[in-house]
């Protein structure tokens, strides 16, 4: 048998790219571990970006804690608000959540959920845009509890046109 590994493109003494051996070549269970590493790859990007949104559902009830104090002792306004954008902007161009409407969003969310554990435990479970879609449809805070838990609980992707008793609202 050649030792000699097939590769691809140029090649260096210290660099090659080798080139995949052919299907035939492979051990008859390279299927099976194939897709067991797909699977855990599959799993875990979808634990990853469940770990990020609740990072930032955490973040933006942070600085909506921190303008509703502010505006409490200071008597902040909405164009304080507004530059706070802008600067945040400024600072973090490749980060999205900073346009005027949503630290505005960030100040509801914190005033409607004043609960950091609770926010820990149902609202950073669902996306961001659920949750300002909550705070301009639901202004009962058990009604917005209940959307947040149900869409916890099933998986729901669009929460905006869900009613309490299972209907559809089409």
């Amino acid at each position: 048998m050649n030792s000699e590994r097939k590769s691809v493109g140029r090649r260096r003494k210290e660099v090659s790219f080798p080139a995949p051996v052919g299907k035939s070549e492979l051990p008859a269970d390279y299927a099976a571990l194939l897709g067991e590493i797909k699977d855990r790859i599959r799993s875990e990007r979808l634990q990853v970006v469940l770990a990020a949104n609740a990072a930032a559902i955490l973040l933006y009830w942070d600085i909506g804690k921190r303008i509703l104090e502010r505006q409490d002792k200071e008597s902040w306004g909405a164009k304080v608000i507004d530059r706070l954008s802008h600067d945040l902007r400024e600072v973090f161009p490749a980060m999205r959540g900073f346009s005027p409407r949503n630290p505005k969003y960030m100040r509801t969310f914190a005033a409607a959920w004043p609960d950091r554990r609770f926010v820990q435990q149902v609202a950073a479970q669902i996306p961001w845009f659920h949750n300002c879609v909550l705070l301009d449809k639901a202004r009962d805070p058990q009604t917005r509890l209940w959307y947040a838990e149900k869409a916890c609980e099933y998986g729901w992707s669009r929460i905006a046109s869900r009613r309490p008793n299972g209907n559809s609202g089409h």
